[in-house]
């Protein structure tokens, strides 16, 4: 169990004019700020005694007292489930996510979450976010698999988000789109919600982040291609939408691609992999404490590599099949992809 903790700061007189939350942020970096934003909106951060607010401007010499209270036990409830881990240290934890599991408890998914999962088999978990329950780093969607990064502390979660947020974590991905792509493109655009169905993204914004991927084919079918994807922002939805936007959307994509109707192989692909044809292939990254690169690799699913040896024609026995793996891209192929660009760059 972590123990509560009291902290005291003196803010300096050049601290005058800036708000209680944001000079907490950065008194304290081994707490996020929306953990300073919830202790604060709890009561638990005094300025001279009294209860701050977030927007508080400070005066300059305060004493300002934080109290981060012991974590409550989580709401989920720690189950056994089956869960594939890449990679485990006292600071993080790397998952190869299944097909089908949420990672965390929300509407309609009281149980069963990658949190339930992490909860049963991490013991002594760390009060990340102010509950015993994993920190989670990023997401991926429900029917998305592979590589996903668990905080098991504060201070792996400020690290790892801040290497995810300033691009420093390479993330590359496997996906099955519909059509002939171009062997290899940049897509760069602004991206945010759609103007009217407002559970979709979309890159035909007028205002918006920015957001880039690059793809490069590695096999092409009869009606479909298998392509690696490099993600260098990590917008909700961002391979669907871009993949999609550019006339390739991913085999099975629900939301994103509902409209294309394959034939032959490929329709026989898609209704064999029933799913979006998404994994979450290599993600490389430095530890948060020693700073040497990670670079881990989740298997190509068994699911996916069916639907693949489906397109090539494949004969072999299914643990023949997978134990096949994409090829990599060549370097120069890598470099010649982030140069050209399609979509509306910024």
């Amino acid at each position: 169990m972590v123990a509560p903790d009291t902290r005291e700061h003196r803010a300096p007189p050049e601290a005058r004019g800036e708000r209680v939350d944001q000079y907490l942020a950065r008194a304290f970096p081994d707490l996020t700020r929306s953990r300073i934003h919830g202790l604060i909106e709890a009561g638990h951060v005094l300025a001279d005694g009294q209860p701050a607010k977030p927007a508080r401007r400070l005066r300059g010499g305060e004493l300002l007292s934080l109290h981060i209270p012991a974590p409550v036990p989580a709401v989920p409830l720690a189950e056994e489930l089956p869960l594939a881990v890449l990679h485990e240290d006292r600071d993080l934890v790397v998952v190869d996510k299944a097909a089908g599991m949420v990672v965390h408890p929300g509407a309609g998914h009281a149980s069963g979450t990658l949190v339930n999962a992490l909860l049963h088999r991490v013991k002594d978990l760390a009060g990340v976010g102010g509950e015993l329950r994993p920190g989670i780093v990023h997401r991926l969607d429900k029917d998305t698999t592979g590589c996903l990064v668990v905080a098991k502390n504060e201070q792996a979660l400020v690290a790892l988000q801040k290497s995810f947020k300033t691009r420093a974590v390479e993330k590359t991905y496997l996906a099955l789109v519909h059509g002939t792509p171009p062997a290899e493109a940049r897509i760069e655009t602004l991206y945010g919600r759609h103007p009217v169905n407002r559970q979709r993204f979309t890159g035909k914004v007028k205002e918006g982040k920015q957001a880039i991927t690059v793809f490069r084919v590695l096999e092409s079918f009869d009606g479909a291609a298998l392509v690696e994807v490099d993600l260098l922002t990590g917008r909700t939805h961002q391979i669907r939408v871009h993949l999609s936007e550019a006339g390739h959307p991913l085999l099975c994509d629900a939301l994103y691609g509902a409209g294309r109707k394959p034939k032959g192989l490929a329709a026989e692909a898609q209704e064999k992999l029933g799913r979006q044809a998404l994994h979450a292939w290599r993600l490389a990254f430095a530890h948060p404490r020693t700073g040497k690169v990670l670079k881990l690799e989740a298997p190509v699913p068994a699911d996916l590599e069916a639907a693949l040896a489906l397109l090539r024609g494949d004969k072999a026995a299914p643990a023949e099949v997978a134990a096949k793996a994409p090829a990599r891209a060549k370097p120069a192929a890598r470099k010649k992809a982030a140069k050209r660009t399609t979509g509306r760059a910024r």
